[in-house]
């Protein structure tokens, strides 16, 4: 079989990478042609694009990058027609993906879409294009099952892969003398795992808020508890070195590279920046605080279209603020300082996340979801009807 897939953004690239090798273990003719990144790369096939020339978030970039964007839309339809795929696979990544489903569909390709939409937290109007231009859709989180069946559309749910893609990493982690021996880092004094997000608007704005914090926590005031914790940066795949050594290479922060799971893990709390990041930390099981922000424009636009109480996974889950979310005029370092003060001192609020980390976990279904979606996928390739609509 020839698979086409899509993916916008690190968490696609993972995700992507995931399936792309459980689909060649039971497709031994499988061929992969990608939008993606380096972990897809790694799986096999050819890459067409990388997420980093592709990646827009938010309502005023997209609009500043809209030629961009209708050129790689050109292209990628004009490749999908050269190449055709006997299925196209779509991987979050709405603005573009809902755009190459209908394309897609009415050529004659077989449509499936993986990591839908969030359409349960905004935007709800993009239903009506799933239910047009595609033949199945698969999510990775359970509530999303029956929010989808209540709207007519049977979505298909075999639990999420990033318990796979964890405990793997996490097993063959080394020991925290040796990270620590490898990083430069003190093996005594404690750790605060910074995630800035993998995009490079996230990190323009999480960056100077956390070089602040560190001169912050650096004083023997209000927050000397944590004078001597060391701030680690784990850089995010796909962005350049100079974008870190620009913003933090002056500051007391560390940065460490391909080495997130593992910093986290040995991190005493962690200030992570909304989305995929912060599942995995609870995951991991490392004590968080989400930290977001964004131009403000675009955040007063999606806030008003915002249809969820919470902005990150583990707390829409469990359907409960497991832990703060400090969001654009909170997203400051008096702020974060103080989360991080209250998750070093109060040991009962630890003790009640960690406990909520281990509902989240549950939730989310045991190992071999990548596996068992592939199984899917290709099981469905000539038997899936459009999607029923109830």
């Amino acid at each position: 079989m020839k698979y086409y897939l899509i993916a916008g953004e690190a968490s696609g690239d993972m995700h992507g990478s995931l399936l792309m090798k459980a689909l060649a273990e039971r497709d031994p003719e499988a061929e992969f042609r990608f939008w993606g990144g380096g972990m897809m790369e790694a799986a096999g096939g050819t890459k067409v694009r990388d997420y980093r020339d592709t990646a827009v978030m938010g309502v005023v970039e997209l609009a500043a990058k809209a030629g961009r964007l209708k050129r790689n839309l050109a292209f990628c339809k004009a490749d999908i027609l050269a190449w055709r795929p006997d299925v196209l696979i779509l991987i979050d990544y709405p603005g573009f993906n809902l755009k190459m489903a209908r394309f897609a569909h009415n050529n004659g390709f077989k449509v499936f879409y993986y990591i839908a939409p969030k359409v349960w937290a905004t935007r709800e109007g993009r239903l009506e294009k799933l239910r047009r231009y595609v033949d199945a859709l698969f999510v990775i989180f359970p509530f999303e099952v029956e929010w989808f069946r209540q709207r007519g559309i049977e979505p298909v749910y075999e639990g999420n892969p990033l318990v796979d893609s964890i405990d793997a990493s996490l097993e063959s982690a080394p020991s925290k003398a040796d990270f620590c021996a490898g990083n430069g880092l003190d093996p005594q004094r404690p750790l605060l795992a910074l995630l800035a997000g993998s995009r490079l608007q996230e990190i323009k704005y999480l960056a100077p808020r956390f070089v602040r914090l560190a001169a912050l926590l650096s004083g023997d005031g209000r927050y000397a508890a944590l004078k001597e914790a060391q701030l680690v940066l784990a850089a995010a795949p796909g962005i350049p070195r100079e974008v870190y050594e620009s913003h933090f290479g002056a500051s007391a922060i560390r940065v460490v590279y391909d080495q997130t799971y593992h910093l986290l893990k040995y991190s005493d709390a962690a200030l992570v920046a909304s989305g995929t990041a912060s599942l995995e930390t609870a995951l991991i099981g490392t004590p968080q605080v989400v930290c977001y922000g964004m131009n403000p424009l675009t955040f007063k636009l999606a806030m008003a279209m915002l249809k969820v109480r919470y902005v990150s996974l583990a707390n829409l889950i469990l359907d409960k603020l497991i832990f703060k979310e400090l969001l654009q005029n909170d997203c400051n370092p008096e702020a974060m300082a103080g989360e991080l003060l209250r998750l070093a001192e109060d040991s009962d609020c630890r003790s009640r996340m960690l406990a909520d980390y281990a509902q989240v976990r549950a939730a989310l279904g045991g190992s071999g979801a990548a596996g068992r979606i592939a199984a899917q996928i290709y099981s469905r390739l000539n038997l899936t009807p459009r999607l029923s609509v109830k």
